[in-house]
């Protein structure tokens, strides 16, 4: 049955349409309440198309139409962020794009003059991260999205602890954050339904082998951004967290270690951008389910279980690394 054909023309609108828009014809031929909904919207939105002034029509497009938003991402230059940006660009969004490599947001600004925002620099400096907010401020005068993904992954060797290391990428993964987050908060609270984002990891779920510097430093980002979750709630600030598993990034191809369900770049950035459009926000985005899923199974094991895993796990990767 051809849904469509159920709408009546315009001007013939059932006595009852404020209620339930064609559902009593409808329920006549023993549609359920999905197919119900289904033809509303159909009818709706075809009838919107020819022009109707009928005022629920007005209001399916005013809820279906997109409306652009200005997002700060960072880490835009590479992996997740740069796939990010283009996806966001493709739907009509204005990007504040920082990074420290300029040649791709470079790129992504000549492409799409109107849409981009290149606000460059160390967001590890809090000096420069109050410049760039300044500049998002004199542009845009308020921000709706924040989204925070900029990171870096070090691995460490316990045969040779290096305490710098575990300083650096806590510095660039959940310090940067923070500086981000300062400066962030006060273009939000001007902003249009704001939305704070933060990029975590499903490493957070549970604990891995030579990870302990970025997991240290993306368990942090996760317990930062969960907490502001809850103190922001009073100001309708919504804080979504994402946690990817493996993708294939620059940054991921330098594993030396097995990466089980890995996704491309551009099929996790869709994902990102497909969950961070939803009507009703989700406090997290995590992928791949199955992999995610697995990851909180196992850390739902006791203690010296998951202490016998890691040790297999770490035998595997140096049996792995050693035949590179």
């Amino acid at each position: 049955m051809d849904h469509e054909l159920l709408a009546p023309a315009p001007g013939r609108w059932p006595d009852d349409s404020r209620r339930g828009l064609f559902a009593p014809e409808m329920a006549r031929q023993g549609l359920p309440p999905s197919g119900l909904l289904r033809c509303r919207c159909v009818a709706l939105r075809t009838l919107a198309h020819h022009g109707s002034s009928h005022p629920l029509a007005e209001e399916e497009v005013r809820m279906n139409t997109p409306v652009a938003r200005r997002i700060w991402l960072t880490g835009a230059s590479s992996g997740i962020g740069l796939a990010l940006a283009k996806e966001l660009l493709a739907a009509g969004h204005r990007l504040a794009l920082t990074a420290r490599t300029l040649e791709p947001l470079q790129n992504l600004a000549a492409s799409h003059p109107q849409q981009v925002l290149l606000v460059t620099g160390d967001i590890t400096d809090g000096l420069q991260v109050t410049a760039m907010a300044d500049r998002i401020a004199q542009e845009w005068g308020a921000l709706d999205t924040a989204i925070l993904n900029a990171g870096t992954c070090e691995y460490i060797d316990t045969r040779h602890f290096e305490a710098a290391m575990v300083e650096r990428v806590v510095r660039t993964n959940l310090l940067a954050s923070s500086y981000c987050i300062q400066e962030a908060l006060p273009l939000l609270r001007k902003g249009n339904q704001p939305h704070l984002v933060g990029v975590a990891s499903a490493v957070t779920f549970l604990a891995l082998p030579r990870a302990e510097a970025y997991g240290a430093s993306k368990a942090g980002l996760r317990y930062l951004f969960e907490a502001l979750r809850i103190d922001l709630a009073s100001e309708n600030i919504d804080v979504t967290i994402v946690s990817p598993g493996f993708v294939d990034t620059p940054l991921t191809q330098k594993n030396d270690f097995p990466m089980p369900m890995r996704w491309p770049v551009e099929k996790a950035a869709r994902y990102i951008a497909d969950n961070l459009k939803r009507v009703r926000r989700p406090l997290e985005i995590a992928f791949p389910t199955a992999f995610i899923l697995s990851m909180k199974l196992l850390a739902l094991l006791p203690v010296r279980v998951r202490f016998a895993i890691g040790k297999r796990m770490a035998r595997s990767e140096t049996g792995h690394k050693d035949t590179q």
